[in-house]
Order: C-alpha cells, then structure tokens, then sequence
C-alpha cells in the first residue's frame, strides 16, 4: 500500500532514452481520470507524488511511489528508498519475447553466418562461408543462466527453433520450458557441451562478475557467449582474452561494464562478436507496455492494495 493518495503522476523524461515519454503520458492520462499526468523533468518531480522512470533521482525520495520502466534496478538504492519509505516498483514480466526474439536473432545470425555477411556488405566483399561454417538450431543446445521472466522468454523462442534449453537457477528446482535445470554450485558443469550460454540474471551482490575467466574456460571453444541481463555480471577482460584466444567462438552482447561502450574498446572490432547498443526489450510496444503495469497499480492503489512488482 502507498503512504499517501496519488493526485499527480510524473512521466520522467529519461524515458524518452527507450520511447517518447508523451506517449505513455497520453496512454495513461485518462486512467484513472482523477489523476493528474505529465512529463516532468528534473525541476518538476517536487510536484509529484509518483513517478514513472529510468534513471534515479535523490528526489525521488520525497515521494510515494516510484516505478522503474525497467526489471532491472541496479540503478536504484534500495536501501535509500526504504528508509524514505518510498514504494519502488519494476517492469518484470513484460520483457520475456522481445528478449527472448532478440536472443534467437542472435543465435539465427551465429548459425547462418549473418553477421559476417552484414560485415562482408559494408565492405562490399562478395565472400561466401566456408563449407563447414553454417549450421541451422534444431539439434543445438543452449544454457540459459537465469529463468526468471527473461529466462523464460528466451527458453520459450528458443525452444520453438528446435533448441534443447537447458537452465541454471538457485534452487536447481525445474522450470516449464527448460529440458533440465542446475543449481548454482554446477554452473560451471552446465556450460560445458552446449553451443550456446546466455545470461539472463539480474545483477545483485551475488551475480558480479559471475561470467568470469572459469566460466569461459569450462564452455566449449565452439560455443557462443549472449549476455542481454546486465554488463557487470560479466568479467569484461576474461571475455575479451576468451575472444582472442579462441577459448569461445564468439559472443553476442547488448550489455556492458561502461555504456555506451567505449571507443577504445577492442569488442567494436572482434569479428566473432555481435554488439548491440542494450536494447534487447525494445519494441514498438514498450510503452503500451509500462502503461498497462502502470495501470494496474493504480488500480491497486486506489483500492488500498499492494502493489505488483514491489522492489522496496
């Protein structure tokens, strides 16, 4: 429940790094109609009693309610929040297909060679793959680390190309849509023999750095790295070294240790690597999307209930 009655909801224009944030406002203005709804900036977040955002705000503590376009909140600071008794909600649950499709372009491009071809055009070279290069899904596996919403909906596309899904979680408990699953302790046994492993993991204390130089070392050299969860839960140089020394054949990442990924950094020049500007969830829909999350807690809070997808 919320401390106190919302009378006017702030659409943050940081927002408008993902869509236009005029139109969520206008996808929300009208429900409930008593609420007062707008695009505010940094100088207008005093007048609000909840906000809609992507990036954090100190004040943001001052109000009652705020809710992350995002599943991730690494961004936020919880314990800050808390203490401010502030209410901070997440956007888990609506990012599972476009995730999950980007993932499978990913692995469609690895199998048919499409990124070398993409390549080759921008170069206008006519070189056709090796004999040997290309190779189609059905018959592959892939290990996904993480199956919660992201996980799920990679599993589930995945699954439909004909790829074995294979899944590590905490509890090592099964999971719909994944053919076994592993705990924890046996990641490093479940990366090995798969031709693709693909982080999905929120990034917390725990996940830091958890794709590091033995993980790498324990994947198969033919194997394909995705990472669309979060940069920090991999160790950036470990990968490049894998990179370069052929410990894996390749990785597709939408998501870095310093964003935008620097100039300097030798992943733009890899030829065995697919880089993309960490935007694996977007879609023409997204902020239908957060509109609909959105609204339903405003439902709850009307009607003096807990809202979904509490964080704090």
């Amino acid at each position: 429940m919320l401390s106190r009655r919302l009378s006017r909801l702030g659409v943050h224009e940081s927002v408008d790094a993902v869509f236009p944030a005029e139109r969520l406002e206008q996808a929300l203005a009208d429900d409930p109609a008593d609420l007062d709804v707008a695009v505010v900036g940094d100088d207008g977040i005093g007048d609000c009693d909840a906000v809609v955002t992507l990036e954090y705000r100190e004040a943001f503590c001052d109000l009652a309610w705020v809710h992350s376009i995002q599943a991730g909140v690494d961004r936020f600071p919880l314990e800050r929040l808390a203490e401010a008794g502030v209410v901070l909600t997440n956007s888990t649950g609506i990012h599972g297909r476009t995730v999950g499709e980007t993932v499978a372009g990913y692995l469609l491009a690895f199998s048919r060679r499409l990124h070398d071809h993409a390549a080759n055009q921008c170069a206008r070279e006519w070189d056709q793959p090796a004999w040997d290069e290309a190779f189609t899904l059905p018959g592959t596996a892939a290990c996904v680390v993480g199956t919660g919403t992201l996980g799920r909906g990679v599993a589930d596309v995945l699954g439909a190309l004909g790829v074995e899904v294979i899944g590590v979680r905490r509890s090592g408990e099964a999971v719909p849509g994944f053919e076994d699953v592993h705990p924890n302790e046996a990641l490093l046994e479940a990366v090995g023999g798969v031709e693709f492993v693909i982080a999905t993991v929120p990034l917390t204390a725990e996940t830091e750095g958890l794709f590091d130089a033995a993980v790498f070392a324990a994947m198969d050299a033919e194997s394909y790295f995705v990472n669309v969860a979060r940069g920090g839960v991999v160790d950036e140089p470990a990968l490049v070294e894998a990179l370069e020394s052929g410990a894996i054949a390749g990785a597709a990442l939408d998501v870095f240790e310093t964003e935008p990924l620097p100039a300097d950094s030798p992943l733009w020049d890899a030829e065995n690597v697919i880089v993309t500007p960490h935007c694996a969830a977007f879609t023409r829909d997204y902020y239908r999307d957060i509109a609909g999350l959105v609204t339903d807690n405003l439902e709850r809070a009307a009607a003096g209930e807990a809202l979904e997808n509490r964080v704090v």
